[in-house]
């Protein structure tokens, strides 16, 4: 993840005169446009760990849904910000919440789990981690919206964002005293693809905030999980119940609600 963010970091920061310059960031607007964007990239940062941690220990076509739940939060805080939800909001909501609890309880520990996970009550492989993650999404999401990008900007923002993110990153790392050797050689191309994606994404999702709803934004964005879903399925050949389909049918039917 560090050198994914670092790249985008880098890269970012030579684009940023063609994407419309530095914004309130370097015009002496004070610490305000800071505080704003390293409190977004904090939760970014955090949430992104536990996403990838689920990623790690979880079933992705399990994981990938849950997380991808973050717009019904986002939405609710829009709402309670100002938004107007229509019916169809409030419906797609509740399919989003019935899908996350038919998912998590539809998973099943393989055999070969730890036993901290075994003997846990109602444990389940990366289920945790991937709630924690569409939390902090989701309220990371309504910052954005209706904070950050307004003050900051669409490129100063994920500037600023991929900057703590960096610094949180590395921190995180010599805490728990991981390695910060570079990665491999064969690696280098993907941590570079990947960085140069998911900094585009946010640069995207940011310029899509300036022109429309924070809640059908955040929705449109969230439909990555599909794509997980599929690939998880025709590339790694993971098995998805009946139930669990069921419960990324909801998932998603509440996705398209709540854009609506």
């Amino acid at each position: 993840m560090l050198y994914m963010q670092l790249t985008g970091f880098a890269l970012l920061t030579l684009a940023m005169r063609a994407l419309g310059g530095w914004g309130h960031l370097a015009d002496g607007s004070g610490w305000r446009p800071w505080a704003w964007g390293v409190l977004a990239g904090a939760l970014n940062t955090s949430s992104t760990l536990a996403l990838y941690r689920s990623f790690e220990i979880g079933k992705l076509s399990v994981v990938a849904p849950l997380s991808a739940s973050y717009p019904a939060l986002t939405t609710l805080l829009a709402a309670l910000t100002g938004e107007r939800l229509t019916r169809l909001r409030f419906a797609g909501i509740a399919l989003i919440m019935v899908g996350v609890v038919v998912v998590a309880r539809g998973e099943r520990i393989p055999d070969d789990a730890n036993l901290e996970e075994k003997t846990r009550p109602g444990g389940m492989l990366g289920v945790g981690w991937a709630l924690f993650s569409a939390a902090g999404f989701g309220v990371m999401f309504w910052l954005l919206g209706m904070r950050v990008v307004p003050l900051l900007g669409s490129a100063p923002s994920v500037w600023l964002i991929r900057l703590a993110s960096v610094v949180m990153t590395t921190a995180v790392m010599l805490v728990l005293r991981q390695p910060l050797a570079l990665p491999g050689a064969r690696a280098n191309r993907w941590v570079v693809g990947v960085g140069i994606l998911d900094t585009s994404a946010y640069l995207l999702n940011n310029y899509g905030m300036q022109r429309e709803q924070v809640s059908v934004v955040s929705v449109l964005a969230s439909m990555y999980g599909a794509v997980t879903v599929a690939l998880a399925a025709i590339f790694l050949r993971e098995h998805i119940s009946r139930a669990q389909w069921i419960g990324v049918v909801s998932i998603f039917a509440g996705i398209f609600l709540i854009s609506r």
